[in-house]
């Protein structure tokens, strides 16, 4: 069977608590797949505290929004000049999209 593959999309600080509950979740039911937090806008500030290793190993942070927030990305957070473009190039590649 193919690998999963999602990208769940946290733009606001609800949707990015609601979307460290939802890889979680995934990852329950399907331990394989490969799953990315993509995070942009508002919730930005606080995706760059993040400390648990299951979401920091799979958060995408976007570069202009920690910029705007004047915040830097903690190590082990990968960062993405826009997550808008990134978002769009992974759903290109064919990965499931999904607005926490």
């Amino acid at each position: 069977m193919e690998t999963l593959k999602v990208l769940i999309h946290a733009p606001t600080p609800e949707a990015l608590h609601r979307a460290q509950s939802n890889v979680r979740n995934l990852l329950k039911l399907e331990p394989g797949a490969e799953v990315e937090l993509v995070v942009n806008g508002p919730a930005a500030a606080i995706a760059a505290g993040i400390a648990d290793t299951e979401i920091l190993s799979r958060l995408v942070l976007c570069s202009n929004s920690l910029e705007k927030q004047g915040v830097s990305a903690q190590d082990g957070a990968r960062v993405v000049p826009a997550a808008v473009q990134y978002l769009a190039r992974q759903q290109q590649q064919g990965w499931a999209y999904i607005r926490a």
